[in-house]
């Protein structure tokens, strides 16, 4: 049974208007923020390496396997 952080959670963006530290079909790292959730905003780890919040519809969330999820956090 894989132990996973209840708190890491991935994206993929499907949508950038306006968003220049976007990329269309990349995974995105979400921290949680109840506060922007209850506005439909997810708060996003983007290309710039900071945390910004985006409006949720411009995501879709994935599953990943462990391997990948500790890939993807290893090389943040």
């Amino acid at each position: 049974m894989r132990s996973k952080n209840k708190e890491t959670r991935f994206v993929v963006c499907v949508k950038i208007e306006g968003c220049e530290d976007l990329e269309v079909r990349k995974i995105y790292q979400v921290l949680p923020d109840e506060a922007a959730a209850e506005d439909d905003y997810i708060r996003v780890i983007d290309e710039s390496g900071e945390d910004y919040l985006y409006p949720a519809s411009y995501f879709f969330s994935v599953e990943l396997p462990q391997a990948a999820e500790e890939a993807l956090l290893s090389a943040a």
